[in-house]
């Protein structure tokens, strides 16, 4: 949904009613993951999309089908290759899709939604998808670290709900989660999305230069926050980095030293050290190498890479320590221009996120997505997935 908020947002100050369509639950290579969005505003016009164009218009005639009677619905698209054809979804990917009306009277915490994500604070939304009394359908709760808003239907529920939830959010996962019709953890016939909207995964580029830029250009287009730090202020400047978050003035590694000390730094951290000056790599690397972060890559030569190993190994670094560093940074795209070698960073980040090979998808078999851990799914697993809806 955080794709849309901003559209959702704008039709719930006016008081108006939208249409929303959420991906909740996906099998084999279905073209979008649990939590995209489509809007149908009051005025027929779309935000969004919860399928890159395969089911949109299948979609968009429930939604607003939906706004007319109230009623949410759990829609499944793509079942069969036949249905797949016949709905759009060519790729063979199965989407199951939650179609609500969104007002002030149904969603009345929205506004809070809006503000914790705005302020970069953790907040999940929990809503029924599925329940035996069709009046529980589309309640939620809406909970953060801290608190909780709304409520299911029974106390049990909403306990049980609220826990599961902010194991969720501190993952940064967005799931279906089942109970029993109570909230039972070990019973069937409820069924609950949680969408986790976690604050953005930082990125830390360590180096003013040229390459700088144009990797913080790559990292925001990824959704990551950027943050360019420099110890030479001449050249750390807001104007040489327009698409970066915040640009910092201080020596690399007690920056980052202190972002750790102040819990800014998690397993979701990509560190980008473009600086290839002992100087400053290596005591930014004697801190980075020791945590447990997304990505580490350092620019430099064969014979830099190879002399700031000496380096570090010298200043203690083990072997499993250094195992965890890039260097030369970026996939082998033959790369020669600042832009261009900002996206073979971006493609060996995504290709750590996701357990990616960096070969040509033309040069290898089997499934196009990978999963969360990183692994392609096999495809029997859709078979043992739809045995429990």
């Amino acid at each position: 949904m955080q794709d849309v908020l901003a559209e959702l947002a704008a039709i719930w100050r006016a008081g108006g009613t939208a249409g929303l369509a959420t991906v909740v639950r996906t099998f084999s290579s279905a073209p979008r993951q649990p939590g995209a969005a489509m809007v149908v505003a009051p005025d027929g016009t779309v935000a969004g999309s919860v399928s890159g164009g395969c089911v949109e218009g299948a979609v968009y005639t429930s939604a607003t089908e939906v706004v007319t009677t109230g009623m949410p619905r759990l829609e499944r698209y793509g079942v069969s290759d036949d249905d797949a054809f016949a709905v759009g979804l060519t790729c063979g990917g199965v989407l199951d899709i939650f179609v609500e009306a969104v007002s002030p009277r149904s969603f009345p915490h929205l506004d809070r939604v809006v503000d914790d994500i705005a302020g970069h604070r953790p907040v999940a939304i929990a809503t029924v998808i599925t329940h035996p009394d069709p009046r529980w359908l589309g309640r939620r709760l809406v909970i953060g670290p801290d608190d909780v808003d709304g409520a299911l239907g029974s106390e049990r529920a909403d306990a049980a709900v609220t826990d599961d939830a902010r194991g969720l959010l501190a993952a940064g996962r967005s799931e279906v989660i089942t109970y029993g019709p109570d909230g039972q953890r070990r019973g069937e016939g409820m069924e609950v999305f949680v969408a986790s909207y976690a604050p953005r995964p930082r990125m830390l580029v360590f180096g003013a230069i040229d390459f700088a830029a144009a990797v913080a250009q790559q990292g925001s287009f990824l959704g990551y926050r950027v943050t360019v730090c420099d110890a030479r202020g001449v050249f750390a400047t807001p104007a040489r980095f327009p698409t970066a978050d915040e640009v910092v003035v201080d020596w690399p590694h007690r920056y980052l030293a202190a972002q750790v000390q102040a819990g800014a730094i998690d397993s979701r951290t990509v560190i980008c050290v473009l600086t290839h000056d002992a100087k400053f790599d290596v005591p930014l690397l004697e801190v980075a190498l020791r945590l447990d972060v997304g990505y580490i890559g350092a620019m430099g030569s064969r014979r830099t890479h190879d002399d700031r190993l000496t380096r570090l190994r010298e200043a203690g670094l083990t072997e499993a320590d250094l195992s965890k560093l890039s260097s030369p940074i970026g996939l082998d795209l033959g790369a020669r221009t600042p832009e261009e070698t900002a996206v073979s960073i971006a493609a060996e980040i995504i290709a750590r996120r996701w357990g990616g090979g960096g070969r040509p998808l033309s040069d290898i078999g089997g499934r196009i997505h990978h999963d969360d851990d990183g692994s392609p799914s096999a495809l029997g697993e859709l078979s043992d997935r739809l045995s429990h809806y």
